[in-house]
Protein backbone atom coordinates (compact mmCIF):
# COMPACT_ATOMS: atom_id res chain seq x y z
CA UNK A 1 0.00 0.00 0.00
CA UNK A 2 2.75 2.40 -0.89
CA UNK A 3 5.49 3.86 1.25
CA UNK A 4 4.01 4.09 4.74
CA UNK A 5 6.49 6.62 6.01
CA UNK A 6 3.84 9.25 5.33
CA UNK A 7 0.77 7.16 6.16
CA UNK A 8 -2.71 7.27 4.71
CA UNK A 9 -5.95 8.94 5.71
CA UNK A 10 -8.65 6.87 7.30
CA UNK A 11 -11.79 8.96 7.08
CA UNK A 12 -13.65 10.69 9.89
CA UNK A 13 -13.30 9.15 13.35
CA UNK A 14 -14.07 10.16 16.88
CA UNK A 15 -11.88 8.84 19.65
CA UNK A 16 -12.53 8.43 23.35
CA UNK A 17 -10.21 7.06 26.00
CA UNK A 18 -6.49 7.31 26.64
CA UNK A 19 -3.56 5.09 25.88
CA UNK A 20 -3.06 1.97 28.00
CA UNK A 21 -6.00 2.70 30.30
CA UNK A 22 -9.37 3.37 28.73
CA UNK A 23 -10.97 1.61 25.82
CA UNK A 24 -9.91 3.89 23.02
CA UNK A 25 -13.20 3.12 21.33
CA UNK A 26 -13.65 4.46 17.82
CA UNK A 27 -17.01 5.66 16.56
CA UNK A 28 -17.05 5.58 12.78
CA UNK A 29 -18.94 8.32 11.02
CA UNK A 30 -20.72 7.73 7.68
CA UNK A 31 -18.82 8.65 4.53
CA UNK A 32 -20.10 9.30 1.04
CA UNK A 33 -20.04 6.53 -1.53
CA UNK A 34 -17.21 7.98 -3.60
CA UNK A 35 -14.81 8.15 -0.63
CA UNK A 36 -15.74 4.62 0.41
CA UNK A 37 -15.07 3.28 -3.08
CA UNK A 38 -11.72 5.08 -3.16
CA UNK A 39 -10.71 3.45 0.13
CA UNK A 40 -11.70 0.00 -1.12
CA UNK A 41 -9.52 0.48 -4.20
CA UNK A 42 -6.66 1.75 -2.03
CA UNK A 43 -6.62 -1.16 0.40
CA UNK A 44 -7.18 -3.94 -2.14
CA UNK A 45 -5.11 -2.73 -5.07
CA UNK A 46 -2.23 -4.99 -6.07
CA UNK A 47 1.21 -3.47 -5.74
CA UNK A 48 4.63 -4.34 -4.44
CA UNK A 49 3.85 -3.48 -0.84
CA UNK A 50 1.82 -6.57 -0.02
CA UNK A 51 4.21 -9.49 -0.35
CA UNK A 52 5.99 -12.35 1.31
CA UNK A 53 9.08 -12.80 -0.87
CA UNK A 54 10.87 -16.17 -1.07
CA UNK A 55 8.51 -17.75 1.44
CA UNK A 56 6.63 -21.01 0.99
CA UNK A 57 3.06 -22.21 0.93
CA UNK A 58 1.99 -22.94 4.49
CA UNK A 59 0.84 -26.45 5.25
CA UNK A 60 -2.91 -26.36 4.87
CA UNK A 61 -4.60 -25.01 8.01
CA UNK A 62 -1.28 -25.00 9.90
CA UNK A 63 -1.82 -21.33 10.87
CA UNK A 64 -5.32 -21.58 12.38
CA UNK A 65 -5.13 -18.15 14.07
CA UNK A 66 -4.63 -16.35 10.72
CA UNK A 67 -7.61 -14.30 9.51
CA UNK A 68 -8.38 -12.53 6.26
CA UNK A 69 -9.97 -9.08 6.43
CA UNK A 70 -12.15 -8.26 3.44
CA UNK A 71 -14.20 -5.43 2.03
CA UNK A 72 -16.70 -6.16 -0.75
CA UNK A 73 -15.39 -9.73 -0.83
CA UNK A 74 -11.76 -8.72 -1.50
CA UNK A 75 -8.90 -9.57 0.83
CA UNK A 76 -6.88 -6.51 1.84
CA UNK A 77 -5.34 -7.15 5.29
CA UNK A 78 -4.42 -9.92 7.67
CA UNK A 79 -5.00 -10.36 11.37
CA UNK A 80 -4.85 -12.86 14.22
CA UNK A 81 -7.57 -14.43 16.35
CA UNK A 82 -6.47 -13.85 19.96
CA UNK A 83 -9.70 -14.79 21.77
CA UNK A 84 -13.04 -16.28 20.83
CA UNK A 85 -14.66 -13.35 19.05
CA UNK A 86 -11.64 -10.99 19.03
CA UNK A 87 -9.13 -10.24 16.25
CA UNK A 88 -5.93 -8.22 16.58
CA UNK A 89 -4.67 -6.35 13.53
CA UNK A 90 -3.07 -3.12 12.35
CA UNK A 91 -4.75 0.26 12.85
CA UNK A 92 -3.98 1.11 9.23
CA UNK A 93 -6.35 -1.72 8.28
CA UNK A 94 -9.37 0.29 9.40
CA UNK A 95 -12.28 0.12 6.94
CA UNK A 96 -16.04 0.35 7.08
CA UNK A 97 -17.99 -2.85 6.44
CA UNK A 98 -15.16 -5.25 7.24
CA UNK A 99 -15.84 -8.95 6.99
CA UNK A 100 -13.58 -11.36 8.86
CA UNK A 101 -12.84 -14.78 7.33
CA UNK A 102 -11.35 -17.52 9.53
CA UNK A 103 -10.20 -21.05 8.67
CA UNK A 104 -8.98 -19.87 5.26
CA UNK A 105 -6.16 -21.31 3.18
CA UNK A 106 -6.88 -20.69 -0.52
CA UNK A 107 -8.63 -17.33 -0.93
CA UNK A 108 -9.53 -18.08 -4.57
CA UNK A 109 -11.95 -20.88 -3.75
CA UNK A 110 -14.35 -22.13 -1.09
CA UNK A 111 -12.81 -25.16 0.59
CA UNK A 112 -15.28 -25.86 3.39
CA UNK A 113 -13.76 -24.89 6.77
CA UNK A 114 -14.01 -21.13 6.21
CA UNK A 115 -16.11 -18.96 8.53
CA UNK A 116 -17.18 -15.51 7.40
CA UNK A 117 -18.22 -13.26 10.30
CA UNK A 118 -19.30 -9.63 10.46
CA UNK A 119 -17.74 -7.03 12.75
CA UNK A 120 -19.60 -5.74 15.80
CA UNK A 121 -17.20 -3.01 16.94
CA UNK A 122 -13.71 -1.75 16.18
CA UNK A 123 -11.24 -0.36 18.73
CA UNK A 124 -8.34 1.55 17.22
CA UNK A 125 -5.53 2.56 19.55
CA UNK A 126 -6.34 6.12 20.64
CA UNK A 127 -2.77 7.29 20.00
CA UNK A 128 -2.35 5.78 16.55
CA UNK A 129 -0.32 8.14 14.36
CA UNK A 130 -1.14 7.61 10.69
CA UNK A 131 2.00 9.49 9.62
CA UNK A 132 4.64 7.67 11.69
CA UNK A 133 2.51 4.53 12.19
CA UNK A 134 3.27 4.56 15.89
CA UNK A 135 0.72 2.57 17.92
CA UNK A 136 -0.31 0.72 14.76
CA UNK A 137 -2.70 -1.67 16.49
CA UNK A 138 -6.44 -2.30 16.42
CA UNK A 139 -8.90 -4.73 18.00
CA UNK A 140 -11.96 -6.08 16.19
CA UNK A 141 -14.88 -7.55 18.09
CA UNK A 142 -16.93 -9.99 16.05
CA UNK A 143 -20.73 -10.08 16.08
CA UNK A 144 -20.77 -13.50 17.68
CA UNK A 145 -18.64 -16.05 19.45
CA UNK A 146 -17.20 -18.79 17.30
CA UNK A 147 -16.64 -22.49 17.72
CA UNK A 148 -12.93 -23.24 17.81
CA UNK A 149 -11.76 -26.33 15.95
CA UNK A 150 -8.70 -27.68 14.13
CA UNK A 151 -9.10 -25.02 11.43
CA UNK A 152 -9.80 -22.04 13.68
CA UNK A 153 -7.84 -21.47 16.87
CA UNK A 154 -6.51 -18.59 18.91
CA UNK A 155 -2.87 -17.55 19.32
CA UNK A 156 -1.46 -16.56 22.70
CA UNK A 157 -0.45 -13.02 23.56
CA UNK A 158 3.20 -12.63 24.63
CA UNK A 159 4.21 -13.04 28.25
CA UNK A 160 7.50 -11.21 27.53
CA UNK A 161 8.90 -9.25 24.60
CA UNK A 162 10.93 -11.32 22.11
CA UNK A 163 14.70 -10.96 22.20
CA UNK A 164 16.98 -10.43 19.20
CA UNK A 165 17.54 -13.38 16.85
CA UNK A 166 14.32 -15.11 17.91
CA UNK A 167 12.96 -17.24 15.09
CA UNK A 168 9.38 -16.27 14.22
CA UNK A 169 6.75 -17.12 11.62
CA UNK A 170 4.97 -14.50 9.53
CA UNK A 171 2.10 -15.39 7.19
CA UNK A 172 -0.10 -13.72 4.61
CA UNK A 173 -1.71 -13.74 1.16
CA UNK A 174 0.15 -10.93 -0.64
CA UNK A 175 2.30 -10.98 -3.78
CA UNK A 176 5.13 -13.50 -3.89
CA UNK A 177 7.48 -11.70 -6.32
CA UNK A 178 8.74 -8.09 -6.34
CA UNK A 179 6.90 -6.64 -9.33
CA UNK A 180 4.45 -3.90 -10.21
CA UNK A 181 2.25 -6.62 -11.70
CA UNK A 182 -0.10 -8.57 -9.48
CA UNK A 183 1.13 -12.05 -8.57
CA UNK A 184 -1.13 -12.90 -5.64
CA UNK A 185 -0.53 -15.74 -3.27
CA UNK A 186 -3.94 -17.35 -3.39
CA UNK A 187 -2.73 -19.90 -0.86
CA UNK A 188 -1.45 -18.72 2.50
CA UNK A 189 2.31 -18.05 2.46
CA UNK A 190 4.67 -18.58 5.40
CA UNK A 191 8.15 -17.29 6.16
CA UNK A 192 10.56 -17.92 9.02
CA UNK A 193 11.70 -14.44 10.01
CA UNK A 194 14.21 -13.81 12.83
CA UNK A 195 13.89 -10.71 15.00
CA UNK A 196 16.54 -7.99 14.62
CA UNK A 197 18.16 -6.13 17.50
CA UNK A 198 16.98 -2.60 18.20
CA UNK A 199 20.39 -1.11 17.35
CA UNK A 200 20.56 -2.89 14.01
CA UNK A 201 16.96 -2.00 13.22
CA UNK A 202 17.69 1.68 13.87
CA UNK A 203 20.57 1.57 11.37
CA UNK A 204 18.12 0.59 8.64
CA UNK A 205 15.55 3.21 9.63
CA UNK A 206 17.39 6.08 11.36
CA UNK A 207 15.04 8.40 13.21
CA UNK A 208 11.89 6.57 12.15
CA UNK A 209 11.43 3.91 14.83
CA UNK A 210 9.61 4.26 18.13
CA UNK A 211 9.75 2.02 21.19
CA UNK A 212 6.53 0.41 19.93
CA UNK A 213 8.25 -1.01 16.83
CA UNK A 214 10.79 -3.72 16.09
CA UNK A 215 12.31 -5.35 13.00
CA UNK A 216 12.34 -8.90 11.70
CA UNK A 217 13.65 -10.50 8.53
CA UNK A 218 16.76 -11.82 6.73
CA UNK A 219 18.31 -9.07 4.64
CA UNK A 220 19.35 -10.22 1.16
CA UNK A 221 17.53 -13.55 1.39
CA UNK A 222 13.91 -13.44 2.44
CA UNK A 223 11.55 -10.62 3.20
CA UNK A 224 7.99 -9.75 3.96
CA UNK A 225 6.56 -6.62 2.45
CA UNK A 226 3.59 -6.90 4.67
CA UNK A 227 2.02 -10.18 4.57
CA UNK A 228 -0.50 -8.30 4.44
CA UNK A 229 -0.73 -5.27 6.74
CA UNK A 230 -2.06 -6.48 10.06
CA UNK A 231 -0.66 -9.97 9.58
CA UNK A 232 0.74 -11.94 12.55
CA UNK A 233 4.37 -12.53 13.47
CA UNK A 234 4.40 -15.43 15.93
CA UNK A 235 7.49 -16.34 17.95
CA UNK A 236 7.60 -19.51 20.05
CA UNK A 237 3.82 -19.77 19.99
CA UNK A 238 3.15 -16.16 20.99
CA UNK A 239 1.95 -13.22 18.91
CA UNK A 240 4.87 -10.81 19.14
CA UNK A 241 4.36 -8.65 16.06
CA UNK A 242 1.83 -7.13 13.69
CA UNK A 243 3.02 -6.43 10.15
CA UNK A 244 3.26 -2.65 9.90
CA UNK A 245 5.64 -0.99 7.40
CA UNK A 246 8.94 -1.06 5.54
CA UNK A 247 10.77 -0.13 2.35
CA UNK A 248 10.57 -1.68 -1.10
CA UNK A 249 10.22 -5.44 -1.29
CA UNK A 250 13.26 -6.65 -3.23
CA UNK A 251 14.76 -9.32 -0.98
CA UNK A 252 18.22 -8.79 -2.50
CA UNK A 253 18.47 -5.20 -1.25
CA UNK A 254 15.62 -4.85 1.19
CA UNK A 255 15.77 -3.79 4.80
CA UNK A 256 14.07 -5.93 7.44
CA UNK A 257 10.38 -5.22 7.88
CA UNK A 258 8.93 -3.25 10.80
CA UNK A 259 6.34 -4.71 13.17
CA UNK A 260 4.16 -3.35 15.94
CA UNK A 261 5.51 -4.62 19.27
CA UNK A 262 2.49 -6.43 20.74
CA UNK A 263 4.09 -6.93 24.16
CA UNK A 264 3.78 -3.17 24.78
CA UNK A 265 -0.02 -3.34 24.54
CA UNK A 266 -1.04 -6.26 26.77
CA UNK A 267 -2.78 -4.04 29.34
CA UNK A 268 -4.60 -2.09 26.62
CA UNK A 269 -5.77 -5.27 24.89
CA UNK A 270 -6.97 -6.98 28.06
CA UNK A 271 -8.67 -3.82 29.32
CA UNK A 272 -10.74 -3.47 26.16
CA UNK A 273 -11.73 -7.13 26.05
CA UNK A 274 -12.67 -7.25 29.74
CA UNK A 275 -14.93 -4.19 29.45
CA UNK A 276 -16.57 -5.15 26.17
Amino acid sequence: MGDHSTGQGFGSILCSGKSQGLTGQIIFLPEDREKEEQKIRLFSRPNEDDKIINGYTCYKNSVPYQVSLRVAGRHYCGGALIEDGWVLTSAQCYQNNIQVVLGEHDISTHEGPEMSIDVYRIFMHPEFDEHTLDNDIMLIKLVRRISLNSYVRTVSLPSLCAGAATTCLVSGWGNTVPSDAYYPAYTLQCLESPTVSGNDCSKYYPGRLTHNMFCAGRVGKFTTCKGDEGGPLVCQGQLQGIVSWGNQCDAQRNNPWVYTKVCNYIYWIKDIISHN
